[in-house]
C-alpha cells in the first residue's frame, strides 16, 4: 500500500476515535476493495478501503442501453458498487429489515473509508461441515424470503437508486461468454451471426422473468455469508459484499446460493434449500407459483452461469488471473444442467452446436 494511503487511513481512524489501533490486512479478492481488521482497547472493527473514482460514469440504471453495451454492464456496475455511499445505504436498508448487515461505525465517503462492525470469521464456506449444512442453508433461504416479502425499494436511503437488473444488463452479461470464453477456449472469435442468435435466444428466455423486482444481493454465496448462531432467526446469517445490489428476480440470489461457483453444494441440500425458500414465502403470505418459479430459476441460473463463464475467462485473459480457470468445470456443470430445462431448449441447441461439450471447461494447456 502506498505510504500516502496508509497515512490517510491513520488520519481517518484517529478522527473516528480509533487512533493508534492495530491494523491487520485481510486477503483480497477480484475487486479493488481492501479490508483490514482494526483493534483498540478490546474493541474490534473492520476497515473497508475503497478508493473512489474521480468521476463515476453513469450507473447501471441510468446508463443508456448503448452506453451499457459500449462500456460493458459489469464495468459500469462495478464502478457503481465502488461508491462507498451505496454500501452504507445498502447496509442501512438491510439492517432496517432486521437482517445482519454490519453496522457502519464511521465513514469518509469522499476518501473511500468505512469503519464497520466486525461480524467475525465464520464464513459459511469455512464452517459448513459436521452435519450443519442444511441448517445454514435453510437460514440463508429464510433471509431471502424475508427480503422478498416486499417489492424492491426505488431508492436506498434518500439518494441511492437501486438500479434495475434488466434485460439490457442481462444481455450485456451473456455477451461476456461469446466475447471472452469462446476466443480463449475455441481459439476463434464468435461470428456476428452466432452473437446475434445467442442474444435473440436469451432475449426470448429472459422474457419469463417479468415480475415485481426485489432486492438482489447479487453475490449471495457461501463466501459472503457468515454464521452468527447467537442471533435469532434470519439474523443468524451475516451479510457482506452487498454493494452491487440491484432490483431483480427472486430467483437470482437463491441460484447464487445453491449453484455456487466456488464450492459444491450437495444436490439434496440444494433441493431442500429451494423448498425451504418456497415454504417460507408461503408462511409469510407471499406464496409463489412453484411451476413458474422453477422455470424462472432455470433461466436465471443459466444466465448467471453463462456470465460467470465469461467473467472467469476474462479474469484469465485480460487480468492475468489464471486461478479462476480451475472453477470453470464446476460452473459449466451447473450450466449444462440448467440448459436441460424445457425453457432452455433453443439455447441448449445453440450451445450444443457452437461450443462442443469437450470444450466446456478450463482451456487446454493452461495452468490454473
Amino acid at each position: 500500500m502506498p505510504a500516502e494511503r496508509s497515512n490517510q487511513i491513520e488520519e481517518f481512524l484517529a478522527a473516528s476515535g480509533w487512533g493508534g489501533a492495530r491494523r491487520a490486512p485481510l486477503p483480497g479478492d477480484a475487486s479493488t476493495r481492501r479490508y483490514e481488521r482494526v483493534a483498540l482497547n478490546g474493541r474490534i472493527a473492520m476497515l473497508m478501503d475503497q478508493p473512489q473514482a474521480a468521476e463515476t460514469p453513469a450507473a447501471p440504471g441510468s446508463a443508456t442501453p448503448e452506453e451499457r453495451r459500449k462500456l460493458g454492464y459489469n464495468a459500469v456496475a462495478r464502478l457503481a458498487g465502488a461508491d462507498c455511499g451505496r454500501f452504507i445505504a445498502a447496509s442501512n436498508y438491510l439492517r432496517a429489515q432486521g437482517l445482519s448487515a454490519p453496522q457502519v461505525l464511521a465513514a469518509d465517503v469522499k476518501q473511500g473509508f468505512i469503519l464497520i462492525e466486525d461480524l467475525g470469521d465464520a464464513l459459511f464456506a469455512d464452517v459448513v461441515g459436521g452435519g450443519n449444512e442444511l441448517e445454514l442453508y435453510r437460514a440463508a433461504a429464510d433471509v431471502l424470503a424475508q427480503l422478498h416479502a416486499d417489492r424492491a425499494p426505488a431508492k436506498l436511503g434518500t439518494d441511492k437508486e437501486l438500479h434495475a437488473y434488466d434485460e439490457t444488463a442481462q444481455l450485456a452479461e451473456i455477451d461476456l461468454l461469446t466475447d471472452w470464453f469462446m476466443p480463449v477456449t475455441l481459439g476463434r472469435a464468435a461470428t456476428d451471426a452466432e452473437v446475434s442468435e445467442h442474444r435473440d435466444l436469451w432475449r426470448a428466455a429472459l422474457a419469463s422473468l417479468k415480475q415485481d423486482p426485489v432486492f438482489v444481493h447479487r453475490d449471495y454465496h457461501a463466501q459472503n455469508l457468515l454464521w452468527l448462531p447467537d442471533r435469532k432467526g434470519a439474523a443468524r446469517v451475516g451479510l457482506i459484499d452487498f454493494q452491487d445490489a440491484v432490483a431483480g428476480s427472486k430467483a437470482y440470489d437463491l441460484i447464487s446460493l445453491i449453484e455456487d461457483a466456488r464450492r459444491d453444494v450437495d444436490p439434496a441440500i440444494a433441493k431442500a434449500t429451494a423448498e425451504r425458500y418456497l415454504e417460507a414465502m408461503r408462511e409469510q403470505g407471499t406464496p409463489l407459483n412453484e411451476t413458474e418459479f422453477a422455470g424462472q430459476m432455470a433461466v436465471m441460473a443459466a444466465q448467471r452461469n453463462a456470465k460467470i463463464v465469461g467473467i472467469f475467462a476474462r479474469l484469465f485473459k485480460r487480468d492475468g488471473k489464471p486461478r479462476y480457470l480451475a472453477l470453470l468445470p464446476r460452473v459449466w456443470g451447473h450450466l449444462n444442467r440448467d440448459l436441460e430445462h424445457p425453457a432452455m431448449t433453443g439455447l441448449r441447441a445453440w450451445y450444443d452446436r457452437v461450443i462442443p461439450r469437450e470444450k466446456r471447461g478450463a482451456p487446454e494447456g493452461v495452468m490454473a
